[in-house]
């Protein structure tokens, strides 16, 4: 039996993408077996979709670094047919077949179950980006910052992990600010919780002082780059700057001062292979933090396999605000 996927290929200079039909029997060795309803599309596939991107680790591959959808089989006692399961992270779509198919074949640890109340479709608005922000806040709080320790600033806000991020951090009862390169955007942020928007530019501006004027508690980062700098110069004491992209660069020029004067952690978040056993935690406390909360407000498209190059090229170029899921079938 076939079934579609997008799958990229690259042999020399030679580089394919598009939409196969793929034969079940070579799905690839895995214990629990999915009929994937939904994926969603991260900076990562983007990458995945040209021919110098270098996150696929193999070739021909099907991309695609999360899906959600019902289990078929399972040879995995804590699953059975039926069950609704989300995946994010473990190499999906670099060197293990990924969301962008309508089947996907994987270990039962890299599965976790949807949260009571959380659709499939609801699942992939967070994916990723989602489970990302939920990591970087978590690392936030267990550095002891609260809301009333001050100002919590996101970067890169628009995008699928800071869009996240400021809607978490605001239902949590945290001060957000949203920086943004995206002038027309900032009633996009408000609505979503942010007290007060920066200019992409003054966040990232460039300075010779090694220390400045503290003003976050916090800060959730998936920018990097001059951003990264310009945050920790600013962080309060104490404070605890979640790592999580390199939008912005992957050159950080910084000193010791903002650490030994003021205590500041600077906390790189690993989103691909971060333990499985808590994983159920994080999505039951995403469920928690958006309940009441219409999660599809955040989609900016929903997109067939076959429009994934063209919005593979818009997220690379900066021009996606919120989120976009991927129908496969």
């Amino acid at each position: 039996m076939g079934y579609r996927a997008f799958v990229v290929n690259k042999d020399d200079d030679d580089f394919s993408a598009g939409v196969q039909i793929l034969d079940e029997a070579n799905l690839p060795d895995g214990d629990v077996t999915v009929a994937v309803e939904w994926s969603d599309l991260n900076y990562k596939d983007g990458l995945a979709c040209t021919p110098n991107g270098r996150v696929v680790f193999k070739y021909p591959m099907t991309i695609g670094i999360d899906f959600a959808g019902a289990v078929i089989e399972s040879a995995d006692p804590r699953f059975a047919a039926g069950d609704a399961v989300v995946s994010t992270g473990y190499d999906l779509g670099a060197s293990h077949p990924g969301g962008y198919a309508e089947r996907a074949r994987v270990n039962g640890d890299w599965l976790a179950p949807l949260p009571d109340g959380m659709s499939t479709e609801e699942a992939m608005v967070l994916g990723t980006a989602g489970i990302t922000a939920a990591m970087s806040i978590d690392v936030i709080e267990k550095g002891g910052v609260a809301p009333d320790s001050g100002p919590v600033i996101v970067s890169g806000a628009t995008g699928g992990v800071g869009s996240t991020a400021v809607a978490m951090l605001a239902a949590r009862g945290f001060e957000v600010h949203a920086s943004t390169g995206k002038s027309s955007e900032h009633d996009f942020l408000r609505e979503l919780g942010a007290s007060e928007i920066l200019e992409r530019e003054e966040l990232a501006a460039e300075s010779r002082r090694p220390i400045e004027r503290e003003r976050w508690a916090a800060a959730v980062d998936p920018v990097g780059g001059t951003t990264t700098a310009s945050i920790l110069r600013q962080t309060k004491y104490g404070g605890v700057v979640a790592l999580s992209g390199l939008t912005g660069g992957v050159g950080v020029e910084t000193n010791v001062m903002p650490f030994i004067l003021r205590g500041i952690s600077l906390v790189g978040i690993e989103s691909v292979f971060w333990p499985s056993e808590d994983r159920p935690r994080l999505w039951a406390r995403m469920a928690e933090d958006f309940s009441g909360r219409n999660l599809l407000d955040l989609v900016e498209a929903r997109i067939s396999l076959e429009e994934v190059p063209d919005a593979a090229s818009k997220i690379l170029a900066g021009g996606v605000r919120g989120r976009i899921l991927v129908h496969p079938s």
